[in-house]
């Protein structure tokens, strides 16, 4: 397959819940970095989506400053990209009202988080299946749509359990275009879904998917001493030391085989498979893997999340260069829909 055309613009948001770990580095991070130089790319911190559930005003500050601080040291040159805060590109706040007044509420009514928040409330029997849930979370896939719509991605890369946010801003897009596509229209994006999806879960540290909403996560740029710590209580069964192990089942090799050198997993999985390896060896191996293979990067992060350091200036300049799209949009679409 050759590579698209550099005309076709990738976006990727990311959204600062909490600090970044491996779950997102393998899943989101590296994906969407190799998209660079085979599109105009776009990523950005999706800051007021967090609102949602965070209500911590530093909390968010740091969040916010950690997430793009991590991009940055994974690789990503902001000299190659646009990369910016949501928050500071006002354009998107204006569309997304401009857009939620041609969206159906049926739409948001089948959206993935609303139902979520729905059945929990009906297996909990609550008589009120709303309770918990803010108009933020309803209108999340308005706010989400227009982040979409605003820069004009042709191309947004999302696991499957992702695709219906796209697939809901080609509706939205869809719904203006057939009102006022005569004097303007919206690109319809379309999702990018790695061919091998699945490959990018990493187990979390209780064998589930690695994820933030299971608490099971290993943070990226954790001091070793922490990381050997988080590293020990990764679940593991009973067998003895001198007993034959099977790696393939085990979240600690697992994770291990991901970043640690191919002679050492060669020779732990042969050592396992024999029997006279135990996990806590395996878990020592594993942590001190994790720290040498992020040292660098951790370097440059915590250069980045240091007081005065460049990370403002070159939010800053990429939100400069987002709104060089965003106000045209919305300049046309204001003209489209009669509001000068």
């Amino acid at each position: 397959m050759g590579s698209p055309p550099t005309s076709k613009i990738s976006l990727t948001g990311i959204k600062p819940t909490g600090e970044p770990h491996l779950g997102n580095y393998v899943g989101a991070i590296l994906p969407a970095l190799d998209l660079v130089g085979g599109y105009d790319s776009v990523y950005f911190i999706a800051d007021y989506h967090a609102l949602t559930t965070i209500r911590d005003r530093d909390l968010l500050r740091r969040y916010t400053r950690s997430v793009a601080a991590t991009w940055i040291a994974a690789g990503l040159d902001p000299d190659r990209t646009t990369f910016y805060r949501q928050s500071d590109v006002p354009e998107t706040f204006e569309l997304s009202w401009i857009l939620s007044c041609v969206t159906a509420k049926g739409l948001m009514n089948r959206a993935h988080a609303y139902k979520a928040v729905r059945d929990r409330n009906r297996e909990a029997g609550r008589e009120d299946l709303d309770a918990g849930v803010n108009m933020g979370l309803f209108n999340y896939p308005v706010l989400m749509a227009v982040d979409i719509l605003i820069m004009n991605a042709d191309v947004v890369p999302v696991g499957r359990d992702q695709q219906q946010h796209v697939e809901y801003a080609a509706d939205i897009a869809g719904a203006f275009n057939s009102v006022y596509g005569d004097r303007f229209t919206f690109t319809i994006p379309k999702p990018l879904i790695p061919a091998a999806d699945a490959s990018h879960s990493l187990p979390g540290t209780d064998g589930r998917k690695m994820s933030k909403s299971y608490h099971n996560t290993i943070p990226l740029f954790a001091p070793a001493k922490e990381v050997t710590k988080i590293v020990k209580r990764i679940a593991t069964d009973s067998t003895p030391v001198e007993a034959p192990k099977d790696p393939d089942a085990s979240a600690v090799f697992t994770l291990l085989n991901r970043f640690a050198d191919a002679g050492l997993v060669a020779d732990s999985r042969a050592r396992l498979l024999a029997g006279g390896m135990g996990w806590g060896e395996l878990k020592g191996q594993l942590a001190e893997a994790l720290t040498t293979r992020f040292a660098p990067m951790r370097e440059r992060y915590d250069a980045l999340m240091a007081p005065g350091s460049e990370l403002d200036d070159l939010l800053a300049h990429g939100a400069d260069k987002a709104r060089k799209h965003t106000r045209p949009v919305l300049e046309q679409v204001r003209d489209a829909i009669g509001i000068r």
